[in-house]
């Protein structure tokens, strides 16, 4: 059993210091959730990354800020466009310590800047609505705190560490996603700051995930005069629709979900144009080839037939995310250092996906909903518990002081970890 050594008397100065700092969490959680960050709001995303490198001071740490490429995306008639997005921010200190721990926390959310759901309501005594205000805001003040909380400590030359708030990850991170591979090469372990269940509970192993695009052209036509010389793009996408629809079922544990179709126009036209895009969910990496083959076949189908061509765009971004043995142990840590703050958190597997499934592909073992507790989030009632500040910062805390205490962390060495450049 791997022991982590309790200090009582250093994490009970910690976890009491934390207490004290509760309303100034939620002085830079309102500050926060007031700046519209919507993924392609590219002022907004950038301005919450400069608040948080004016909050970074206080760590006397390292920043680099690091452009994204942008974003390419299908629009509703079929054609390509280049989204810009904001830049990503990453901090860090100490690179030649002996752990190495990465830390992570998306700056956008998914709410763009003409939604009219932009303001901060006090529900109750503990309770607030906002955009963000759990997924993923209250998240990086819960981060910050327990960071600066444990640069408090004695033992803060155990540990070095690096932050990345990336722009992107309500859209799948698809372009910060790139920086992940490099990232687990040299860290021992990665802590994630989306929000818990609701109740309090955190995510084990997560389903993988593929977003998609499909475009199909056929050929206008008046739709009295010369109905049978046209294509009707609608009718096409209607096949491939009810073709991929029924491979639900087929294999235990995958789910595909047509979400939003767009085309034709007035009705005495022959639609030429129509898009649809779906999304998949998936258990483990070989249902990705499964899905990508029977995929490949419909399509195939459609595009033998004359005057229709039928276009896929996009894949899947997201790999399941399986708890390996080392994963497994930094869930036990958590646990134990939740039962220290009276908290029985379990682990529980979730369709929902995340940095952390990218993480656990490129191999680092990851914890990745230690932010506040909250829920109904990716809704106008999106709420987040006040008092889930305090708490969570104090069980990164204890997570963070527990790993530099440990005299057995063998469990987290990995073979071909590279030096953090500095």
């Amino acid at each position: 059993m791997t022991d982590f050594t309790v200090n009582n008397t250093l994490e009970a100065q910690t976890l009491e210091w934390i207490a004290t700092q509760q309303s100034v969490m939620v002085q830079h959680l309102w500050t926060l959730a007031s700046i519209n960050s919507g993924s392609y709001n590219v002022e907004g995303v950038n301005k919450v990354a400069d608040t948080l490198a004016l909050w970074s001071k206080v760590l006397d740490c390292e920043l680099e800020y690091i452009p994204m490429p942008p974003h390419e995306v299908v629009d509703d008639f079929g054609n390509r466009n280049q989204k810009p997005l904001g830049q990503a921010l990453r901090l860090f200190k100490r690179p030649q310590a002996p752990t190495q721990i990465f830390l992570c926390a998306h700056m956008d959310t998914v709410f763009p800047i003409d939604h009219p759901f932009q303001t901060i309501t006090q529900l109750d005594e503990d309770t607030i609505n906002g955009p963000g205000v759990a997924d993923l805001k209250g998240g990086i003040v819960v981060m910050l705190k327990a960071l600066e909380a444990f640069e408090r400590s004695s033992l803060q030359e155990k540990l070095g560490w690096e932050i990345l708030f990336n722009p992107d990850e309500e859209i799948g991170s698809p372009s910060s996603s790139a920086l992940f591979g490099n990232i687990a090469k040299r860290h021992h372990l990665g802590l994630i700051y989306e929000p818990s269940f609701a109740d309090g509970n955190l995510a084990g192993a997560r389903k993988g995930s593929g977003n998609f695009a499909v475009v199909t052209k056929g050929k206008a036509a008046h739709a009295g005069r010369e109905h049978h010389i046209g294509r009707n793009a609608l009718r096409v996408m209607a096949d491939f629709t009810s073709a991929l629809d029924d491979l639900n079922g087929q294999q235990q544990g995958i789910t595909i979900n047509p979400g939003f179709i767009q085309g034709g126009g007035a009705v005495n036209i022959v639609p030429d144009t129509c898009t649809m895009r779906f999304n998949i969910r998936i258990e483990h990496s070989k249902q990705q080839t499964w899905c990508e083959a029977q995929i490949a076949i419909i399509l195939a189908t459609i595009n033998a037939k004359d005057g229709i061509t039928i276009e896929l765009h996009g894949g899947f971004g997201r790999a399941p995310k399986v708890l390996s043995p080392a994963n497994e142990t930094l869930c036990k840590l958590v646990q134990s250092c939740g039962e220290s703050l009276g908290l029985a958190l379990e682990f529980l597997p979730t369709g929902g996906c995340c940095d952390g499934n990218n993480l656990a592909a490129a191999g680092l073992p990851n914890i990745d909903t230690l932010g506040v507790q909250g829920g109904k989030i990716h809704s106008s009632d999106e709420y987040m518990v006040l008092s889930s500040l305090t708490t969570r910062s104090q069980l990164s805390a204890l997570i963070l002081l527990r790993l530099a205490q440990s005299n057995d962390l063998a469990w987290l060495k990995r073979e071909g970890m590279e030096s953090m450049p500095c």
